[in-house]
């Protein structure tokens, strides 16, 4: 009987990691991509439904506060047009005609008792003022914030004790009687005030989040890539602005992104105790300070302002505290 050849393991062929990791024939092969922090961000963002809706809000809101003359032209009536005929003589003047504030097809938010201003209007507007006031005076108190917290972190030393010696004062300061006082002798110019309420607003939030860019700064300044800037002969201008900052974003973004709620409560909280945006502008502070003594005629004139300053904090708030989670690279998701 004869037998064919024995073939042992050893002798079979083995295949070799490229072959075995080839692409079939035909089937184009694939690279490799790296993803960006912003690509990881954004991946981490888009699962956070809560966040992307109050981040769809924000754009809303944001849309109507740019198209508010477009969107009051279809909708609504000039912002300071009396409506007497909206108003219930027969009730001494106050309360308006109908249910719900007088709430209608031509009113659509009801109107204001006793001069029948649409409130409608009132409301598109007063959120250009809200969004202008709190962005302007966040963009201001972050320059100024993370300038300051940056060069106090780096530097060190007197230059240190000097500035947070600083932020510490004016942290304890009670800043809302000294918004009132400051801005009570600020002459009775719209612009001027607009003008006021933001930088007032500016310098009482820089210290909060210097304070986070300088304990950020203090640690940073420490690792290796800030070492390798300094051995190679980097000055400390090159070091705090091509080394330092860029590392500084996802903390700086995120707190701008928490303090404007804030910066609008804070408006809110001047407008109504009187020292904050002037008449005729509106305001949604203004109209919930106004509303006060129509309540028990018109409770609507006080829910509509105070709802319209609940949704937007609310929606900052929550968009903020999703990008915070997507930028944390510690986050566990």
């Amino acid at each position: 009987m004869t037998m064919g050849p024995v073939t042992s393991k050893s002798d079979e062929q083995v295949p070799t990691v490229e072959e075995a990791t080839a692409t079939p024939a035909g089937v184009p092969a694939k690279a490799i991509e790296g993803r960006s922090l912003s690509q990881i961000a954004w991946t981490r963002l888009k699962r956070d439904k809560v966040a992307l809706v109050g981040g769809g809000f924000i754009i809303f809101l944001v849309l109507v506060a740019v198209f508010a003359p477009l969107i009051n032209k279809v909708w609504g009536h000039p912002v300071n047009e009396y409506h007497s005929d909206q108003i219930d003589a027969n009730l001494g003047g106050y309360p308006p005609i109908g249910t719900w504030g007088g709430v209608s097809k031509d009113f659509l938010l009801g109107v204001q008792p006793v001069t029948g201003r649409d409130l409608f209007s009132q409301i598109i507007y007063g959120a250009q003022v809200s969004l202008l006031v709190a962005l302007s005076a966040t963009i201001v108190a972050v320059a100024i914030g993370v300038v300051l917290g940056v060069v106090s972190g780096y530097f060190g030393g007197w230059i240190d004790s000097a500035i947070s010696r600083l932020m510490d004062l004016i942290l304890a300061f009670p800043y809302l009687l000294f918004s009132i006082a400051l801005i009570s002798v600020v002459p009775a110019s719209t612009g001027w005030r607009v003008g006021v309420v933001i930088s007032v607003i500016a310098f009482f939030s820089w210290p909060y989040i210097g304070r986070i860019v300088r304990g950020q700064t203090l640690s940073l300044r420490e690792r290796e890539f800030v070492e390798a800037a300094r051995s190679i002969g980097a000055g400390s201008p090159r070091i705090l602005f091509r080394e330092l900052l860029p590392n500084l974003t996802a903390p700086i973004l995120v707190y701008a992104t928490l303090i404007i709620p804030t910066n609008i409560l804070f408006e809110a909280a001047l407008s109504f105790l009187g020292v904050g945006v002037l008449p005729p502008t509106p305001s949604w502070g203004r109209l919930l300070s106004d509303a006060v003594q129509y309540y028990e005629y018109d409770p609507m004139y006080m829910f509509v302002p105070g709802l319209a300053i609940f949704l937007m904090v609310l929606a900052f708030n929550l968009f903020g505290d999703g990008l915070r989670d997507a930028l944390d690279p510690k986050a566990n998701r």
